[in-house]
């Protein structure tokens, strides 16, 4: 037990080492291919893709001031965007109800892809 636990503990340094490098090469190829202007650009062999979403940041206290009835707060607990996505396909809470209560965040999403 004692080389699996020495293991897990090396892969987990070993982990976070790589998660720190992709981010930064993520960041430099962010900001080369906003610096020529583009969403897509091929190098060698591989794609490069970025594709920007749109992100709605709940705010727990507005959100709370919005949906009053506690049943419907019960359903969120929290303000979960996939929750109250949910919830407003059925139709529970409408868009105008909710709409001061979150701020939209644009994020760039990197795709790497070989040819």
């Amino acid at each position: 037990m004692d080389k699996k636990i020495k293991q897990y503990y090396q892969l987990k340094q070993k982990h976070k080492e790589i998660e720190q490098e992709l981010t930064e090469l993520r960041s430099d190829i962010l900001n080369h291919c906003t610096e020529l202007g583009v969403s897509r650009l091929e190098v060698g062999s591989y794609l490069v893709k970025v594709v920007l979403q749109e992100r709605k940041e709940y705010d727990d206290s507005k959100l709370y001031e919005a949906l009053p009835d506690p049943e419907v707060w019960r359903l969120l607990s929290k303000a979960d965007s996939s929750k109250i996505a949910s919830l407003l396909k059925l139709n529970v809470i409408t868009e105008d109800k909710i709409k001061d209560t979150f701020s939209i965040k644009n994020i760039s999403l990197l795709q790497v892809d070989k040819k």
